[in-house]
C-alpha cells in the first residue's frame, strides 16, 4: 500500500511538502487529479500517479497545464473534487482558462497548486505567482511547512466549495522539498461521480453572461476577504511593539532569527497563510499594535504593498519596509543567515555575524569536485548535436538554434553550444519561423518529444501553413527525463500497468503537412548527419525526428545493464583532444597521469557503451572480452 494510503490517524510521517499536499488532498477526499510535471511540482504528480493504481482516484499526466487544468475543471463543476498541480511557468500556459473560470467557478472542492521557484533552481524566470491570485480575484493560500501544506490543502477544498471558486495553493521549492514530520488526519472516502447540471447564463460566459459573472467573482471576493480576516491560517504572536509581517518558508527563518537574537519578547509576528483576498482587518489590528513593520517575503513586495495600502487606509502613519537596496532583494530566495541579519540592521540591534567558514583553510579536507549540469553519459541528445554541428562544420555552414525547455536545453554548454535562445515550452518552432524569416543563416530548432506534444504542434502546423523554412530536430527520447521520467503520449517503454495508445509523433508532423520526415537513432551517426546534410540541401521545412530512449529511464524500466565498454588505444599519444572539444561526454578525459600511455581516458565507471565515440575516433576502440 502507498504510505499516504495509511488509515491511520494521528500517525507521524516523514513527508515533503509536495507528498504533505497528497495526503491533504486525499483526506479532503480528492477523487480528480490533473498535471504536466515540472519542478518543483513533480512529486505531486508522481504520487499521485502511484495511488491512482491502488485506489479510486483518477489522475492523469495531461498534455500540458492548460489541458490539466480544463480537465479538471470539467469534474470540479460536476461536483466532484479536483486537484491541478503545476509549477509557477506551468500557470502562464493555464492563465487563459484559469481567468474565466474564476467567473464560472466550481461546484465541487478545486485546488490549483501553483510551485515557485525563487532562485530559479529548475526554471527559465522567479515570477512571483501571487499577483495570480490578485489577477484572476481568486483565494490564496500559503503554507510555511509540510504539517501546514496538507491541512491547508484540506482547508482549500472546503474554502473552494464554500464560495464555488478555485483555491490557489502556492508553494515555493525550500516548502515543495523540505521533508519534516507530518501528523495524519482520517482519510475521506471520495465522490468519484459527479453530474453536469445545466446553467448556461453562469457557464456560458458570453458578454452578457460574463459581466453577471464578473460581478459575482467580485462579491465571492469579499466573502473570501471575511474568511482570510477569521483564518486560523493568520496569525499575531508576540507581545513586542516591533512588528514582521511573513508568510511562507520565510516565516521560519523570522521565528529562528528573533531566538538568535535574543529578542523574542520585542518582536510581534504576523504570519499570513490566507494571503489573498487581503485580511485587512487583522493587519489593520497589527499595524495599529506596533511602531514599524520590517516585511520578510520572498520576490515581489506583495504583503509589504498590502500593509502601506492598510496602514494609508487606517490613518496610521509608520515605517513599513521590506523591498529595498538597504534591506531585502526582489531577487532570488532567503537564507536564515540573510534573515537574521536583515532583521538586526532593520531595528538596530548590536549584531555581529557568525565567521562564515572558510572552506579554502584547509583545502585537502574539503575538497569537492565541481558538478555542473551535463547532459549524461550515452545521452542520445549529445549524439544528436554532435550530427548536427559536424555537418555545419564541413559544410561550413552558419546556423542559429532556438530550442526548448528540457534535459537538452543543456545543450547550449559548450563543447556542443547548440542552443542560442529559449523562452517558453513550445517557443523554438515559432522563434524558428520568425527568424528564419528575417534573416539569411540557417534556422536548426530543437525541440523535445514531450515539450513537442506539450505546445510544440500548434506551432509547427503554423510552420507549414505559412511556408516557414527551417529544420526542426524532435529529440525523442521516450519519456519527459527532466522532470523525473514521467510519461507523455510518444512513449514506447512503458510503466507497469500502462494501458494507453501510443501516440507517432512522426504521424503527427505528417498530419501537420511536412512533406519532408526523417526519423534516425541518434546513435548511429553516419544516418544523422546524412538526414541533417539532406535537411540543409532541401527547400523545404524538414523535420528530423532523432529516436532513442534515454538510457537512464530504459535502465530502471527494463533493468537493462551497461553495454559493453570502451578503450582508448595507445596510438592516442598526440595533443589531440578532439573528442572532448568536440563532443564532450563526461566518460571522456584527459589522461593526466605522471606515467600516461594514452592522451585520452573513459572512465568505464561513467561510460554505459553507447558507442558513438567509436564513430568518430578510430583511436577508441571495444574493450576485449
Amino acid at each position: 500500500m502507498h504510505p499516504l494510503l495509511t488509515q491511520e490517524v494521528d500517525k507521524k510521517l516523514l513527508l515533503l511538502g509536495n507528498e504533505a499536499i497528497v495526503r491533504g488532498a486525499m483526506e479532503a477526499g480528492v477523487a480528480f487529479a490533473t498535471t504536466y510535471p515540472g519542478t518543483p511540482a513533480s512529486e505531486i504528480g508522481d504520487n499521485f500517479f502511484r495511488i491512482a493504481a491502488e485506489s479510486e482516484l483518477y489522475f492523469e499526466y495531461s498534455i500540458n497545464e492548460k489541458v490539466a487544468l480544463e480537465a479538471a475543471a470539467g469534474a470540479a463543476v460536476s461536483g466532484v473534487r479536483a486537484m491541478c498541480s503545476m509549477k509557477h511557468v506551468g500557470l502562464n500556459v493555464a492563465a487563459d482558462p484559469l481567468m474565466t473560470l474564476a467567473y464560472v467557478g466550481v461546484r465541487g472542492g478545486m485546488v490549483i497548486v501553483t510551485a515557485d521557484d525563487p532562485a530559479i533552481f529548475s526554471s527559465q524566470n522567479e515570477q512571483d505567482n501571487r499577483m495570480y491570485a490578485r489577477l484572476s480575484n481568486l483565494p490564496m493560500l500559503e503554507p510555511a511547512s509540510a504539517q501546514e501544506a496538507k491541512e491547508m490543502t484540506e482547508a482549500a477544498f472546503g474554502i473552494s466549495e464554500a464560495l464555488e471558486l478555485p483555491v490557489l495553493l502556492r508553494t515555493t521549492t525550500r516548502l515543495s522539498h523540505c521533508r519534516s514530520i507530518v501528523t495524519t488526519g482520517p482519510l475521506e472516502s471520495s465522490k468519484t461521480r459527479g453530474a453536469f447540471e445545466k446553467e448556461s447564463s453562469r457557464f456560458v460566459p458570453v458578454p452578457a453572461n460574463a459581466r453577471v459573472r464578473h460581478r459575482v467573482l467580485i462579491s465571492q471576493g469579499e466573502k473570501a476577504r471575511n474568511m482570510a480576516c477569521r483564518s486560523p491560517f493568520n496569525t499575531v504572536t508576540g507581545t513586542g511593539r516591533w512588528g514582521i509581517g511573513t508568510s511562507g518558508i520565510a516565516y521560519n527563518y523570522v521565528v529562528d532569527a528573533i531566538k538568535d537574537l535574543g529578542i523574542k519578547d520585542r518582536v510581534k509576528i504576523f504570519k499570513l497563510g490566507f494571503t489573498y483576498p487581503f485580511p485587512e482587518k487583522p493587519a489593520a489590528e497589527f499595524i495599529g499594535s506596533v511602531d514599524k513593520i520590517l516585511v520578510v517575503e520572498e520576490l515581489e513586495p506583495f504583503l509589504q504593498d498590502n500593509l502601506k495600502v492598510t496602514a494609508q487606509t487606517i490613518g496610521i502613519v509608520i515605517p513599513i519596509a521590506g523591498k529595498d537596496p538597504e534591506l531585502f532583494s526582489r531577487l532570488y530566495e532567503f537564507d536564515p543567515g540573510m534573515v537574521r541579519e536583515v532583521i538586526a540592521r532593520f531595528f538596530q540591534l548590536d549584531y555581529t555575524p557568525p565567521r562564515p567558514v572558510d572552506i579554502k583553510e584547509d583545502t585537502e579536507a574539503v575538497q569537492v569536485p565541481m558538478r555542473p549540469p551535463n547532459l549524461c553519459a550515452g545521452c542520445p541528445h549529445r549524439a544528436t548535436y554532435y550530427a548536427v554541428t559536424s555537418v555545419l562544420r564541413e559544410t561550413q555552414t552558419e546556423a542559429v538554434f532556438p530550442t526548448d525547455i528540457g534535459c537538452y536545453t543543456l545543450g547550449f554548454l559548450p563543447p556542443l553550444q547548440a542552443a542560442d535562445i529559449f523562452i517558453c515550452m513550445g517557443a523554438s518552432i515559432t522563434l524558428a519561423a520568425g527568424i528564419s524569416r528575417v534573416t539569411d543563416k540557417k534556422v536548426i530548432a530543437f525541440i523535445g518529444d514531450s515539450t513537442f506534444f506539450h505546445s510544440g504542434i500548434t506551432g509547427l502546423i503554423n510552420a507549414v501553413h505559412n511556408r516557414h523554412n527551417f529544420i526542426l530536430v524532435i529529440l525523442d527520447n521516450g519519456t519527459t527525463a527532466m522532470t523525473g521520467h514521467q510519461p507523455h503520449p510518444g512513449i514506447e517503454i512503458t510503466p507497469p500497468g500502462w494501458d494507453k495508445p501510443y501516440i507517432s509523433i512522426e504521424a503527427i508532423a505528417r498530419g501537420c503537412g511536412v512533406e519532408q520526415i526523417s526519423v534516425v537513432n541518434p546513435l548511429n551517426l553516419d544516418k544523422t548527419k546524412a538526414a541533417v546534410k539532406e535537411a540543409l540541401e532541401s527547400n523545404l521545412l524538414s523535420v528530423i525526428v532523432a529516436k532513442s530512449p534515454c538510457p537512464l529511464y530504459e535502465a530502471r524500466m527494463l533493468g537493462k545493464k551497461k553495454k559493453r565498454g570502451f578503450v582508448v588505444g595507445p596510438e592516442c599519444n598526440t595533443d589531440c583532444t578532439e573528442c572532448i572539444d568536440t563532443f564532450g561526454c563526461p566518460a571522456l578525459y584527459k589522461n593526466t597521469a605522471p606515467d600516461a600511455k594514452t592522451t585520452m581516458i573513459i572512465n568505464d565507471n561513467v561510460c554505459i557503451g553507447c558507442g558513438v565515440c567509436i564513430q568518430f575516433c578510430k583511436k577508441i576502440r571495444p574493450k576485449k572480452i
